[in-house]
């Protein structure tokens, strides 16, 4: 991503919203074959250092007029973003300068050509240290200010697969940079509703979810700490959260960012604007608990019962609920099961919450024995069971076995 440095934006205070800044085919029709020279540079740039390769950057945009320093040092951190550079003797070149300054210090002043008012000549002088060191000197010169960014030597380079690639991860790496001070956001979906709840979870935003009718669901998406006052902390995550987003479908997004004036600005987004992720399609689980849990589990008949993920959204009236998996029956028996680690105390009340509302149904919990304290008989499950580190199978098929709950 891009950082505040970067970003680039146009506020319009009249109509109340942030525009971050784009490039469009229309408009800047000549930032393709600019691209395609950006990624060259750093295709061809292997073993250089980091700010020849900026430099470089620069030098391509000396004629185009449309085109402000931010967005080239924009351009250059998505670059860097797919490149790896050298890290040797990064940590030992504090050192190295320590000696090689003491060394130097000894014959003060150097002087490129030695004369009758100083002898010391810089070449000498590099002879002298690289000979006490016994090391060659271009060997010290490469690694002498190695911890320093600009010096770092590039090593490989991923790159994007086309220039308008690296374009379209500009367009939104730049609404990212304008998230980091997002305040809310808010989510109306009509399809790929689980899609986007798996990314919400993934990007550990917490999540108040409403039936708004017709197959359409609106998200709230916040963090802890927005119960207790208004906060910027979780724009950084709704940033992080926004590729996987533009991923889905049938959306439309609403966000309220703070301007460093306490300006409250809208930023509207709907899944026809255009933008394009750089991300593959999105993980299937929200934790590695229940990744394991799946795997094991196999698309084996147990007892007679298979598992399907993530098959059932619950609604009643605004409250609506996805656990994630349920298990069904060869009888036509269905069971959800719902899979709770460590999470904060307003979550557990909103998840309680949640569960009181859907009482009727059958739901067997398994709670990370960490957090099993706060739910109790009265929580509407059919069965509770805890784990400690995975959730084993023998649990959950003893578990429905008991059940007398589950529905046709």
């Amino acid at each position: 991503m891009l950082t505040k440095e970067h970003a680039i934006a146009r506020y319009d205070f009249q109509r109340q919203r942030i525009l971050p800044d784009r490039l469009t085919s229309g408009e800047h029709a000549q930032y393709v074959p600019f691209a395609e020279r950006m990624l060259e540079v750093y295709r061809t740039g292997l073993g250089r250092r980091r700010r020849d390769l900026h430099r470089d950057v620069h030098r391509i945009f000396e004629d185009e007029v449309d085109c402000p320093l931010r967005r080239i040092d924009g351009f250059c951190k998505l670059l860097d973003d797919q490149a790896k550079y050298a890290d040797a003797g990064r940590r030992e070149a504090p050192r190295l300068r320590r000696l090689v300054f003491r060394i130097a210090a000894r014959h003060h002043p150097l002087v490129d050509q030695a004369d009758n008012l100083f002898d010391h000549c810089a070449d000498n002088v590099k002879a002298l240290i690289a000979k006490e060191l016994q090391r060659d000197w271009f060997d010290i010169r490469a690694e002498l200010f190695a911890d320093v960014i600009d010096f770092h030597q590039l090593e490989s380079f991923a790159g994007y697969p086309q220039p308008r690639a690296l374009l379209s991860r500009y367009n939104v790496a730049q609404i990212q940079a304008a998230l980091f001070s997002a305040v809310s956001m808010d989510i109306d979906v009509t399809t790929d509703f689980k899609r986007i709840l798996r990314a919400a979870r993934l990007a550990k935003l917490m999540h108040t979810i409403s039936y708004a009718g017709e197959g359409a669901y609106h998200i709230r998406l916040d963090g802890p700490a927005s119960v207790l006052r208004e906060t910027r902390r979780y724009g950084i995550l709704m940033a992080k959260f926004l590729p996987a987003l533009i991923c889905c479908t049938g959306w439309k997004m609403h966000a309220v960012v703070e301007t460093r004036s306490r300006w409250k600005l809208s930023l509207d987004l709907t899944d026809r604007d255009g933008l394009q992720s750089h991300l593959k399609p999105d993980a299937e689980f929200d934790s590695s608990i229940e990744a394991d849990f799946a795997e094991k589990w196999g698309d084996e008949v147990r007892d007679g019962w298979t598992l399907e993920r993530e098959a059932e959204v619950l609604h009643s009236g605004q409250k609506t609920f996805v656990p994630d998996f349920m298990l069904r029956h060869n009888d036509g028996r269905t069971v959800l099961l719902e899979i709770i680690g460590f999470w904060t105390p307003e979550y557990i009340e909103a998840r309680l919450k949640t569960l009181e509302v859907f009482r009727e149904t059958p739901i067997l919990l398994a709670i990370h024995e960490s957090t099993s304290h706060h739910f109790t008989a009265g929580t509407g499950a059919a069965n509770i069971i805890t784990y400690k580190t995975v959730l084993l199978l023998k649990p959950v098929l003893d578990a429905l076995a008991s059940s007398g709950t589950a529905q046709r």
